[in-house]
Parts: C-alpha cells; sequence; structure tokens
C-alpha cells in the first residue's frame, strides 16, 4: 500500500506518519517512512535553498522532478516491489501547491509527476485554516518561511482541497487532537 500525507504546514503531517507506521508495524506490516525532499542530492539542493535563499522558480520545480525521480526509482517502487507499506510525508502534490501558489500550472506538474511518479492508493490532506497552522508554526519555536506566509499557505490550502474528489483523497479535519486525527486515518486505512 502506498499512503501520502498532505496538507499546509502546521497540520501535523510529520507526526501522524510517524503514529501511523507505528500502527501498521504493530499489525505485523513491513512499513517504510519517508519525506520529500529527500536528503539525495537535489533534496539537499532544495533544502538549502529554503534556508539560505530561494533559487529561481523553474530550478526549484526541476530540481523537485529530479529529487522525486531518484526517490520514486531508488526507495518507494523498489518497496512496493517488496510488498512494502510507503508512507511519504509529502509528494508530488505539495508541488502542486507550493509552486502552484507561486504561478505554476498545478495540472501541468501533476502531468510531469504522473509521467513516472506512481498515484498513491491514498492521499490524506490535513486540513487546517490558515491563522491555526501560523500559531503552530510558531507555537513550535518556527518563523515562517516564504513556503509559510499567510497568502501563499491561502492558495495552496485552495489546490490541496481541490484534489478532494480524487477517489483516492481523504481530507481530515485536524483541528482536534493528534489521537483524533490519527483515529480518522486509521480508519480509513482500515477500509482500503
Amino acid at each position: 500500500m502506498f499512503i501520502v500525507i498532505e496538507g499546509i504546514d502546521g497540520t501535523g503531517k510529520s507526526t501522524q506518519a510517524q503514529q501511523l507506521a507505528a500502527w501498521l508495524r504493530e499489525q505485523g506490516r513491513k512499513v517504510i517512512v519517508d519525506y520529500e525532499p529527500t536528503l539525495g542530492v537535489h533534496g539537499k539542493k532544495l533544502r538549502d535553498s529554503f534556508v539560505n535563499g530561494r533559487l529561481a522558480p523553474e530550478e526549484e520545480l526541476e530540481l523537485f522532478l529530479a529529487d522525486r525521480r531518484e526517490h520514486v526509482e531508488q526507495v518507494i517502487a523498489p518497496a512496493l516491489t517488496a510488498g512494502k507499506t510507503v508512507i511519504l510525508d509529502r509528494y508530488y502534490f505539495s508541488n502542486m501547491a507550493y509552486q502552484g501558489a507561486i504561478g505554476f500550472d498545478p495540472t501541468e506538474i501533476r502531468r510531469r509527476n504522473e509521467a513516472f511518479a506512481p498515484v498513491p492508493d491514498l492521499l490524506f490532506i490535513l486540513d487546517l485554516d490558515v491563522d491555526t497552522a501560523l500559531s503552530r508554526i510558531g507555537g513550535r519555536g518556527d518563523t515562517a518561511n516564504e513556503f509559510e506566509k499567510r497568502e501563499n499557505l491561502e492558495r495552496c490550502r485552495e489546490i490541496f482541497l481541490s484534489l478532494q474528489n480524487e477517489p483516492f483523497a481523504r481530507v481530515i479535519d485536524t483541528r482536534g487532537t493528534m489521537e483524533e486525527v490519527q483515529a480518522e486515518i486509521r480508519a480509513a486505512v482500515a477500509k482500503s
């Protein structure tokens, strides 16, 4: 099974991915949890740019694609072929949202990715209003980066929510407790 957890910053993606993985392992499943951008050569360039100054938008998008292509070839596809469950914290839907928010066509981003990247069995869109998300980002001791500005997050949220009618997508309201959110995610996984 291939599961992707998405949403704007501050929705608890990483926590939910780890909790879901632990639950699935308790059931005896072999689980890989990973994230994008990766720690590979392209992912490191992206991560450095988030801290030290953004790259040109076109260059950034090409690095995301290169990073994902390598991730699919080296981690995702082999794990799925081996019968493992793969849980990703961010995937190409984040590119659709974040690069879409700065002017790229989300549909074109999706088309380019799906030319080589597998579509997940389940996509969880963790949803939260932007004010609450920003307060959570501040509450964890972080300051909002370029990706986390209010107007940008509003547009990203709209793009994420535009995916809710996909047969593999589930929108989860994350205003509740971490346990309530995890219970909803587990229920959806159990039905699949």
